[in-house]
């Protein structure tokens, strides 16, 4: 039965850590190539759009990445759902990473952005903000693989 929870848990989790993503991803192509710098810098920078992605999304991806973990612990004597666990949380670590490596640092520079003129950097640091997001592909096949590592004990026994 914990199994079953922690599995449950981890696909919980794992799905709402993917949808702020996969958001990010759907509204990527209007804001990178219809939306005015001004309207991007005032959406993005100034208005707080995106606050709670910070303060719920990072919370969030890192108890994702916990809950599969233990349950790729529950799982250490099935393979290969074991595998497919362990995989889970790598990806979702790897899109935490990708974040760390991609977003932040893009982050840093628009908390010094003021009104005013756009700034010469601003193409530059839009793509990297927006192409950064898109790390949602790594929590899709995080999202899959915990899927598989539940159904894993099944695919083998017939029917």
């Amino acid at each position: 039965m914990v199994v079953y929870l922690t599995g449950l848990v981890s696909l919980l989790l794992a799905a709402l850590s993917l949808g702020p993503s996969f958001a990010h991803v759907l509204e990527a192509p209007p804001r990178l190539f219809v939306w005015a710098p001004e309207l991007w810098r005032e959406a993005t920078v100034f208005n707080g759009q995106f606050v709670l992605f910070a303060k719920v999304g990072g919370p969030l991806d890192v108890t994702t990445i916990l809950a599969a973990c233990f349950l790729s612990y529950l799982l250490a004597n099935e393979r290969p759902a074991f595998w497919f666990a362990l995989a889970g949380a790598a990806f979702f670590a790897g899109g935490l990473a990708a974040w760390f490596t991609l977003v932040a640092p893009a982050n840093a520079i628009l908390a010094t952005w003021k009104p005013g003129p756009i700034p010469p950097d601003f193409e530059t640091v839009r793509l990297r903000w927006e192409t950064g997001h898109m790390v949602a592909a790594l929590k899709v096949l995080g999202f899959g693989s915990i899927s598989i590592a539940l159904l894993a004990p099944r695919l083998g026994g017939g029917t």
